[in-house]
Protein backbone atom coordinates (compact mmCIF):
# COMPACT_ATOMS: atom_id res chain seq x y z
CA UNK A 1 0.00 0.00 0.00
CA UNK A 2 1.60 3.34 -1.02
CA UNK A 3 1.24 6.55 1.25
CA UNK A 4 -1.02 9.10 -0.01
CA UNK A 5 0.96 12.34 -0.79
CA UNK A 6 1.20 14.85 2.08
CA UNK A 7 -1.16 17.65 1.37
CA UNK A 8 0.71 20.77 3.90
CA UNK A 9 4.33 21.57 4.28
CA UNK A 10 4.04 21.41 8.47
CA UNK A 11 7.33 23.61 8.69
CA UNK A 12 6.40 26.38 5.92
CA UNK A 13 2.90 26.74 7.66
CA UNK A 14 4.39 27.01 10.99
CA UNK A 15 7.00 29.19 9.69
CA UNK A 16 3.78 31.10 8.42
CA UNK A 17 2.37 31.35 11.83
CA UNK A 18 5.38 32.20 13.69
CA UNK A 19 5.34 35.23 10.72
CA UNK A 20 1.61 36.08 11.28
CA UNK A 21 1.80 36.21 15.36
CA UNK A 22 3.85 39.37 14.98
CA UNK A 23 1.17 41.26 13.75
CA UNK A 24 -1.93 38.90 13.57
CA UNK A 25 -5.04 39.81 12.22
CA UNK A 26 -7.47 37.43 13.38
CA UNK A 27 -10.71 39.25 13.13
CA UNK A 28 -12.67 35.78 11.15
CA UNK A 29 -11.25 33.92 14.31
CA UNK A 30 -12.81 36.36 16.54
CA UNK A 31 -16.25 36.25 14.43
CA UNK A 32 -16.14 32.55 14.57
CA UNK A 33 -15.27 32.55 18.01
CA UNK A 34 -18.46 34.34 18.65
CA UNK A 35 -20.68 32.20 16.48
CA UNK A 36 -19.03 29.17 19.25
CA UNK A 37 -20.21 31.21 22.01
CA UNK A 38 -23.58 31.59 20.69
CA UNK A 39 -23.84 28.02 19.15
CA UNK A 40 -22.89 26.14 23.27
CA UNK A 41 -25.69 28.33 24.08
CA UNK A 42 -28.56 26.78 22.44
CA UNK A 43 -26.77 23.22 23.26
CA UNK A 44 -27.82 23.77 26.69
CA UNK A 45 -25.29 22.61 28.94
CA UNK A 46 -22.03 23.49 30.79
CA UNK A 47 -18.98 21.97 29.86
CA UNK A 48 -17.00 21.59 32.21
CA UNK A 49 -13.45 19.82 30.78
CA UNK A 50 -13.08 21.62 27.16
CA UNK A 51 -9.81 21.35 25.09
CA UNK A 52 -9.45 23.63 22.22
CA UNK A 53 -7.18 22.78 19.28
CA UNK A 54 -5.84 25.80 17.79
CA UNK A 55 -2.50 27.85 16.18
CA UNK A 56 -4.10 31.42 17.45
CA UNK A 57 -5.55 30.99 20.95
CA UNK A 58 -5.99 34.44 22.09
CA UNK A 59 -9.20 35.10 20.20
CA UNK A 60 -11.00 32.00 21.34
CA UNK A 61 -10.11 32.82 25.06
CA UNK A 62 -13.04 34.10 26.10
CA UNK A 63 -15.73 31.83 24.18
CA UNK A 64 -13.68 28.68 26.06
CA UNK A 65 -12.19 30.01 29.60
CA UNK A 66 -10.30 27.23 30.81
CA UNK A 67 -9.88 24.90 27.98
CA UNK A 68 -6.88 22.29 27.43
CA UNK A 69 -5.02 24.25 24.33
CA UNK A 70 -3.87 22.10 21.89
CA UNK A 71 -1.44 22.67 19.47
CA UNK A 72 -3.05 21.33 15.41
CA UNK A 73 -0.09 18.81 15.34
CA UNK A 74 -0.68 15.40 13.45
CA UNK A 75 -0.32 13.34 16.26
CA UNK A 76 -3.09 15.96 19.51
CA UNK A 77 -1.73 15.93 22.74
CA UNK A 78 -5.31 14.78 23.85
CA UNK A 79 -6.01 12.26 26.70
CA UNK A 80 -8.07 9.75 25.90
CA UNK A 81 -11.33 10.37 27.47
CA UNK A 82 -10.63 13.01 29.52
CA UNK A 83 -12.75 16.05 28.18
CA UNK A 84 -16.57 16.78 27.56
CA UNK A 85 -15.55 19.35 24.67
CA UNK A 86 -13.45 19.43 21.83
CA UNK A 87 -13.38 22.40 19.82
CA UNK A 88 -11.13 22.33 16.69
CA UNK A 89 -10.84 25.91 15.62
CA UNK A 90 -9.65 27.39 12.01
CA UNK A 91 -6.96 25.12 11.40
CA UNK A 92 -8.42 21.09 10.66
CA UNK A 93 -8.72 23.12 6.48
CA UNK A 94 -4.89 22.48 7.06
CA UNK A 95 -5.01 18.78 7.97
CA UNK A 96 -3.03 16.12 5.99
CA UNK A 97 -5.06 13.62 7.65
CA UNK A 98 -8.23 15.03 8.96
CA UNK A 99 -10.52 11.90 9.82
CA UNK A 100 -7.65 11.14 11.74
CA UNK A 101 -8.19 14.36 13.56
CA UNK A 102 -11.46 13.87 13.95
CA UNK A 103 -11.17 10.08 15.55
CA UNK A 104 -8.38 11.78 18.26
CA UNK A 105 -11.01 14.22 19.50
CA UNK A 106 -13.78 11.53 19.39
CA UNK A 107 -11.29 9.25 21.78
CA UNK A 108 -10.46 12.26 23.75
CA UNK A 109 -14.08 12.70 24.39
CA UNK A 110 -15.94 11.48 27.46
CA UNK A 111 -19.54 9.20 26.32
CA UNK A 112 -22.22 11.64 25.29
CA UNK A 113 -19.43 14.59 24.51
CA UNK A 114 -19.38 17.29 22.08
CA UNK A 115 -16.82 18.06 19.07
CA UNK A 116 -17.09 21.16 17.27
CA UNK A 117 -14.90 22.41 14.33
CA UNK A 118 -15.18 25.30 12.34
CA UNK A 119 -12.60 25.41 9.10
CA UNK A 120 -12.79 27.28 5.61
CA UNK A 121 -15.08 25.27 3.19
CA UNK A 122 -14.43 25.33 -0.59
CA UNK A 123 -15.77 28.56 -1.66
CA UNK A 124 -13.09 30.67 0.18
CA UNK A 125 -10.82 32.99 -1.99
CA UNK A 126 -12.99 31.84 -4.90
CA UNK A 127 -12.46 35.30 -6.19
CA UNK A 128 -8.70 34.90 -5.51
CA UNK A 129 -8.23 31.65 -7.46
CA UNK A 130 -10.23 32.18 -10.22
CA UNK A 131 -8.01 35.60 -10.96
CA UNK A 132 -4.70 33.86 -10.41
CA UNK A 133 -5.58 31.25 -12.70
CA UNK A 134 -6.78 32.87 -15.59
CA UNK A 135 -3.62 34.99 -15.03
CA UNK A 136 -1.32 32.30 -14.99
CA UNK A 137 -3.14 30.57 -17.50
CA UNK A 138 -2.81 33.40 -20.40
CA UNK A 139 0.63 33.87 -19.59
CA UNK A 140 2.93 31.08 -18.72
CA UNK A 141 0.05 28.30 -20.24
CA UNK A 142 -0.34 26.65 -16.93
CA UNK A 143 -1.24 25.90 -13.66
CA UNK A 144 0.36 26.05 -10.42
CA UNK A 145 -0.90 25.23 -6.90
CA UNK A 146 -1.79 28.69 -5.49
CA UNK A 147 -4.46 28.29 -2.34
CA UNK A 148 -5.19 25.11 -0.25
CA UNK A 149 -7.92 22.98 -2.01
CA UNK A 150 -10.37 23.34 0.60
CA UNK A 151 -13.61 20.68 1.20
CA UNK A 152 -17.42 21.11 0.06
CA UNK A 153 -19.74 21.17 2.89
CA UNK A 154 -21.32 18.18 1.76
CA UNK A 155 -17.70 16.07 1.83
CA UNK A 156 -16.62 17.77 5.21
CA UNK A 157 -20.04 16.27 6.53
CA UNK A 158 -19.15 12.62 5.36
CA UNK A 159 -16.38 13.06 7.42
CA UNK A 160 -17.66 13.76 10.63
CA UNK A 161 -19.91 10.65 9.92
CA UNK A 162 -16.76 8.73 8.98
CA UNK A 163 -14.50 9.86 12.18
CA UNK A 164 -17.77 8.01 14.34
CA UNK A 165 -19.45 10.63 15.60
CA UNK A 166 -23.43 9.98 16.37
CA UNK A 167 -26.34 13.24 14.97
CA UNK A 168 -23.81 14.56 12.69
CA UNK A 169 -24.75 18.15 11.30
CA UNK A 170 -22.79 20.13 9.13
CA UNK A 171 -23.29 23.78 8.00
CA UNK A 172 -21.81 26.89 6.59
CA UNK A 173 -21.85 30.35 6.89
CA UNK A 174 -20.73 32.78 4.54
CA UNK A 175 -18.57 35.81 4.89
CA UNK A 176 -18.09 38.52 2.73
CA UNK A 177 -15.20 41.06 3.32
CA UNK A 178 -14.86 44.10 1.34
CA UNK A 179 -11.02 45.47 0.50
CA UNK A 180 -9.70 48.47 -1.00
CA UNK A 181 -7.32 46.52 -3.06
CA UNK A 182 -6.65 42.61 -3.79
CA UNK A 183 -2.79 44.00 -2.25
CA UNK A 184 -5.10 44.28 0.92
CA UNK A 185 -6.82 41.31 0.42
CA UNK A 186 -3.16 39.12 0.44
CA UNK A 187 -1.87 41.42 2.91
CA UNK A 188 -4.00 40.00 5.58
CA UNK A 189 -3.81 36.47 4.56
CA UNK A 190 -0.22 36.85 5.63
CA UNK A 191 -1.62 38.29 9.27
CA UNK A 192 -4.11 35.30 8.87
CA UNK A 193 -1.07 32.45 8.49
CA UNK A 194 -3.44 31.21 5.42
CA UNK A 195 -0.56 31.82 2.67
CA UNK A 196 0.42 29.36 0.32
CA UNK A 197 2.07 26.23 2.59
CA UNK A 198 1.00 23.38 0.25
CA UNK A 199 3.21 20.17 -0.20
CA UNK A 200 2.99 20.82 -4.28
CA UNK A 201 3.67 24.52 -4.45
CA UNK A 202 5.86 25.86 -6.68
CA UNK A 203 8.86 27.11 -4.25
CA UNK A 204 9.56 29.95 -7.23
CA UNK A 205 8.39 33.63 -6.37
CA UNK A 206 5.21 33.60 -8.23
CA UNK A 207 6.23 35.77 -11.20
CA UNK A 208 5.35 39.63 -11.12
CA UNK A 209 3.68 40.03 -14.36
CA UNK A 210 1.23 37.14 -12.95
CA UNK A 211 0.59 38.77 -10.01
CA UNK A 212 0.58 41.98 -11.75
CA UNK A 213 -2.58 40.56 -14.51
CA UNK A 214 -3.97 38.97 -11.66
CA UNK A 215 -4.65 41.84 -9.59
CA UNK A 216 -5.88 43.66 -12.67
CA UNK A 217 -8.47 40.92 -13.14
CA UNK A 218 -9.29 40.53 -9.67
CA UNK A 219 -10.00 44.39 -9.56
CA UNK A 220 -12.12 44.15 -13.10
CA UNK A 221 -14.00 41.08 -11.89
CA UNK A 222 -14.97 41.39 -8.54
CA UNK A 223 -15.84 45.14 -7.75
CA UNK A 224 -18.48 46.40 -5.30
CA UNK A 225 -20.64 49.39 -6.32
CA UNK A 226 -18.39 51.48 -3.65
CA UNK A 227 -15.38 50.75 -5.24
CA UNK A 228 -13.73 48.23 -3.37
CA UNK A 229 -13.01 44.48 -4.02
CA UNK A 230 -15.01 41.53 -2.20
CA UNK A 231 -13.09 38.43 -1.06
CA UNK A 232 -15.67 34.94 0.23
CA UNK A 233 -14.98 33.24 3.31
CA UNK A 234 -16.70 30.25 3.43
CA UNK A 235 -17.26 29.13 7.47
CA UNK A 236 -17.75 25.59 7.49
CA UNK A 237 -19.04 24.07 11.14
CA UNK A 238 -18.86 20.32 12.43
CA UNK A 239 -21.00 19.13 15.18
CA UNK A 240 -20.94 15.73 16.41
CA UNK A 241 -21.43 13.58 19.39
CA UNK A 242 -19.81 10.46 21.22
CA UNK A 243 -22.30 7.85 21.48
CA UNK A 244 -24.12 7.46 23.81
CA UNK A 245 -26.96 4.71 25.06
CA UNK A 246 -29.57 7.53 25.99
CA UNK A 247 -28.68 10.06 22.97
CA UNK A 248 -31.24 10.29 20.65
CA UNK A 249 -32.23 7.45 17.67
CA UNK A 250 -33.86 8.43 14.29
CA UNK A 251 -36.83 6.20 13.66
CA UNK A 252 -36.38 2.84 11.78
CA UNK A 253 -38.54 3.56 8.18
CA UNK A 254 -41.88 2.54 8.66
CA UNK A 255 -41.87 2.96 12.47
CA UNK A 256 -44.33 6.68 11.99
CA UNK A 257 -47.49 5.98 13.57
CA UNK A 258 -48.95 9.28 11.78
CA UNK A 259 -49.73 9.29 7.89
CA UNK A 260 -47.91 12.61 6.33
CA UNK A 261 -51.02 12.96 4.05
CA UNK A 262 -52.94 13.32 7.85
CA UNK A 263 -50.28 15.48 9.14
CA UNK A 264 -50.77 18.01 5.95
CA UNK A 265 -54.47 17.72 5.64
CA UNK A 266 -54.37 17.19 2.40
CA UNK A 267 -55.68 13.82 0.46
CA UNK A 268 -53.65 10.96 -0.12
CA UNK A 269 -53.01 9.56 -3.85
CA UNK A 270 -51.23 6.41 -4.94
CA UNK A 271 -47.65 6.64 -5.85
CA UNK A 272 -47.19 7.37 -9.38
CA UNK A 273 -50.38 9.67 -9.33
CA UNK A 274 -50.04 13.44 -10.66
CA UNK A 275 -51.94 15.97 -9.06
CA UNK A 276 -54.20 18.17 -12.09
CA UNK A 277 -53.35 21.77 -13.16
CA UNK A 278 -55.81 24.12 -12.39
Amino acid sequence: MTTPPLLTDREALERHRMRAARAPELFLHEDAAAELSERLLEVNRTFTAPALITAFPEPWRDSLPGAKLVRDDDVLDLEEGAHDLVVHAMCLHWANDPVGQMVQAARALQPDGLFLAVLFGGQTLNELRAALAQAEAAITGGLSPRILPMGEIRDLGALIQRAGFALPVADAVMRKVTYETPLRLLSDLRAMGETNALASRNRRFLRRDVLAEALRLYSESYQEPDGRIRASFEMVWLTGWKPHPDQQKPLRPGSAAQRLADALGVPERPTGDKPGRA
